[in-house]
C-alpha cells in the first residue's frame, strides 16, 4: 500500500538521511521526496510517498521518535 507522509524537520545535518533510514528499516520503500526550507524558521517541510506492506502506524511512531522530526502525518494514497 502507498502512503503520503507530511513531515516537519529541523534543519540539521543528516536529518533527511535519518528519516530515509528509519523508513527503510521499517520495511517501506521511498518512492518520491519533495521538500522546501521554511524561510522564517530553521525547519524543512517534507512530503514523501512510500510503499510497503506494513501498517502505517509503525512508521509514524518510529519517525516521531527521531529528534529532528517535529511532526509527522501519514495518509493513504488514493
Amino acid at each position: 500500500m502507498r502512503y503520503q507522509l507530511d513531515l516537519t524537520l529541523r534543519r540539521a545535518e543528516g536529518a533527511l538521511v535519518r528519516v530515509l533510514g528509519a523508513t527503510e528499516r521499517r520495511g517501506f520503500t521511498p518512492l518520491s521526496v519533495d521538500g522546501q526550507a521554511q524561510p522564517d524558521a530553521d525547519q524543512w517541510r517534507l512530503r514523501m510517498t512510500v510503499e510497503g506492506a506494513r501498517a502505517d502506524s509503525s512508521l509514524q511512531q518510529q519517525l516521531a521518535k527521531l529528534y529532528d522530526c517535529l511532526s509527522v502525518e501519514v495518509q493513504p494514497c488514493p
